[in-house]
């Protein structure tokens, strides 16, 4: 049996950049604790910290009670040392979060602005992202980049948004939304990024589904034996992601719900999408999901019944996908927004549809209901520039 042999620069390489992680993940460890935890000897965990305190990542701050001998010295991240910026395109509005190496949302916005395959819309787009980053006073220097966040097929290999039904757009080159942007910028589907989103900060990482139900749906594929953000060095975040061979895993709006039922926006017939869409919802509230729940709040009879029917709809796909996939499913999007309150009634009604468990706690809300693909992107930035430390 043979095997690649690892050479002894990439073993210094892969340890400094374990210690870092962990380090960044923590508020505050000794020297120590990263030792005994990541199994690497004093000398290295000594040489490491302080390349790392040179390179301005780690600090020294203070000490640790001492538990009968010497003091061990607290070290952490400077997790503001750099940023990036998550851009969400949706069909009206432009999202955007701020994050560090911390990995979490500083700051977010949303504005609404729709959208146009026009230069004067992605100028316009470009001029709001920057007086976002303007106002934060974040330098050359301290920024890595945006990710830009899109509701479509996104081809990295030839660089284009291959299709978009949300934007009306297909066949456009990425250089589109990035020309005005001075800095380097990345690309992402949205659901992807949202799923990214919610297991970047997951201690004990799991398969799972990531539903997306906003004004079209979508998914993501998680897989856990992938390598993991977090694990020694990744080269693309994509890797912990299911894609498929064009581009289109975890389409699963296009999945058959009801056979020649509703008409779907694809031109076909009896599409998930058609039926479990936050669209499903907003039309009866005059396109606003808010107010939909509000009223449901309230005891609405009407929308009760239209939430019941629509959350009988929505357990036959989760247990189709509990099905095929086994894993951990994550309602995500528009609706996942809301969905919490509601989940133990989502339960009740997948558990009566699955043949081998008797609950639904599989089925899971997510965890962040606002900006998650915006985030998500942002994240493409600053988890390249953590595989290279």
């Amino acid at each position: 049996m043979s095997g690649k042999r690892v050479s002894n620069m990439a073993i210094k390489r892969i340890n400094r950049n374990r210690i870092f992680r962990y380090v960044n993940n923590n508020d505050r460890v000794s020297k120590p604790d990263i030792s005994v935890e990541l199994g690497i000897s004093m000398p290295t965990v000594l040489q490491n910290i302080n390349e790392l305190i040179e390179k301005g990542l780690v600090q020294e701050v203070g000490e640790f009670k001492s538990t009968g001998g010497r003091k061990a010295v607290a070290i952490a991240s400077i997790k503001d040392a750099y940023y990036a910026l998550g851009i969400d395109i949706t069909q009206n509005h432009i999202g955007l979060v701020l994050t560090n190496l911390s990995g979490e949302v500083l700051r977010h916005r949303r504005i609404y602005y729709p959208y146009t395959h026009s230069k004067e819309y992605y100028k316009e787009m470009a001029n709001i992202a920057l007086e976002f980053l303007k106002k934060e006073g974040i330098s050359d220097n301290e920024f890595l980049g945006a990710g830009i966040s899109i509701p479509g097929i996104i081809d990295d290999k030839k660089e284009r948004i291959a299709y978009s039904h949300a934007l009306s757009v297909s066949d456009i080159d990425y250089d589109n939304f990035s020309e005005f942007i001075p800095y380097k910028c990345v690309f992402i589907n949205d659901a992807n990024a949202a799923s990214i989103a919610e297991m970047y900060h997951i201690e004990n990482r799991f398969n799972a589904v990531y539903l997306s139900l906003s004004n079209s749906v979508g998914g993501a594929i998680i897989e856990e034996r992938r390598p993991y953000l977090g694990d020694n060095i990744i080269n693309n975040m994509n890797d912990l992601l299911y894609l498929g061979d064009n581009w289109r895993g975890g389409e699963f709006g296009h999945m058959t719900l009801i056979p020649d039922g509703k008409q779907c926006y694809c031109g076909k017939k009896g599409c998930f999408d058609a039926y479990c869409s936050a669209k499903a919802l907003v039309k009866y509230t005059d396109g606003k999901l808010e107010e939909f729940f509000k009223k449901l709040e309230k005891g609405d009879e009407k929308l009760y019944q239209i939430w019941d029917e629509y959350l009988s709809l929505l357990a036959i796909e989760v247990n189709n996908l509990r099905m095929v996939f086994d894993c951990t499913i994550i309602i995500g999007g528009y609706v996942g927004s809301f969905i919490e309150p509601y989940i133990s009634k989502l339960r009740e009604k997948v558990a009566k549809l699955n043949t081998f468990e008797s609950d639904g706690s599989y089925l899971k809300p997510c965890l962040y209901p606002v900006e998650a693909s915006a985030l998500g992107a942002a994240l493409q930035q600053v988890e390249s520039y953590i595989c290279k430390v």
